[in-house]
Order: C-alpha cells, then sequence, then structure tokens
C-alpha cells in the first residue's frame, strides 16, 4: 500500500479489525520511511459496477462519491456517522447483487431517496432539491406534501357553509 504522505510502497500493517457492521476490514498502517500512519478499510466487491449517467456517458461507480453527497445532505444534522455507513453498505450490496453491471443514475439516486427518507427528513428534502432539480418553493411544498402524507385539504365549497369572504377579523381587546 503507498504511503499517502510521502509516497512509498512499503507500509507496514499494524493493526486490523473488522468494521462495527463487519462489512470491512479497518487496517491501520504505518510507513517505516516517514513514520506517517494512516488507515485503510478493505471491502468485499461482488462485480465492478459502472453509472448509466442520463448524458449516456458511463463512469465506474464510486462508493466515496455516494458517501459524500450523503455527507452534504446530512451536514449538521444529527445523525450518527455508523448509520450512514451502513446505509451506503446497504446501497451498495442492493446494487451488487441486482445483477447487472451497469446501473442508470436515476435508481441511485432512488436508493438514497429511500434510505434518506428514513433516515433524516430535512436531509432527505436537501437531497430531493438537488436531485429532483426543484426550481420553486412549490416544489419543496409538494415534497413536504408527500412526506407527511398530507393531501391538500379541500377549501369548503359554497353548499358547505362556505363563503368567498375571508373570516372576520377580530380585535383584540384594548385597555383604557
Amino acid at each position: 500500500m503507498r504511503c499517502p504522505y510521502c509516497g512509498s510502497l512499503e507500509t507496514q500493517v499494524k493493526d486490523s479489525r473488522p468494521t462495527d457492521d463487519a462489512s470491512a476490514i479497518r487496517r491501520r498502517r504505518v510507513c517505516p520511511d516517514c513514520g506517517g500512519r494512516f488507515t485503510t478499510f478493505e471491502r468485499v466487491q461482488l462485480r465492478e459496477l459502472t453509472v448509466l449517467k442520463k448524458s449516456g456517458r458511463r463512469a465506474p461507480f464510486e462508493r466515496e462519491k455516494l458517501m459524500r453527497s450523503l455527507e452534504i445532505a446530512l451536514r449538521k444534522r444529527p445523525v450518527e456517522p455508523e448509520r450512514v455507513e451502513r446505509m451506503v453498505n446497504g446501497i451498495v450490496r442492493q446494487l451488487e447483487s441486482q445483477g447487472e453491471s451497469e446501473i442508470a443514475s436515476d435508481r441511485i439516486g432512488e436508493l438514497v431517496m429511500e434510505g434518506l427518507r428514513a433516515l433524516d427528513s430535512v436531509a432527505y428534502v436537501r437531497f430531493a432539491s438537488v436531485y429532483r432539480n426543484f426550481r420553486e418553493a412549490r416544489d419543496f411544498n409538494a415534497l413536504i406534501d408527500e412526506l407527511d402524507g398530507a393531501a391538500q385539504p379541500e377549501a369548503p365549497s359554497k353548499d358547505d357553509g362556505g363563503t368567498d369572504e375571508p373570516p372576520a377579523k377580530t380585535r383584540a381587546p384594548t385597555r383604557a
């Protein structure tokens, strides 16, 4: 493993242990040339995944890019990093187990939306605003209504005793 500090190819593993969810091996390494210490993670990769972009371009799937986008959506939110890591592991596992080596970027986005919806509603709205390319405030309102499961309340009709006039304003009593 190349040292990220000096570029030396000779590094030594000082400690190895599984991560909390046992999806990877965490290795602490030290470089004998510069003394630099760093951590690496070893993960099982079932297949090479390629992302098919909306433009038709193909790019290799990058787990780190997925993690960064979630970190942006979750910035300053009270969500433990372990929960985010489990979510990313779950998304990657789903993508790898689909049997396809090419994954549409839309599919990845939908999996992220599902995960964020269960994880944190504010992060869900943040991510959705970029992913779905919101242009107006009503786009946010529609998503929040969808999130709440709230249907738009219907205005009372004249048959129900409703009127076209706004409700009368009441004044607070004044003190003398």
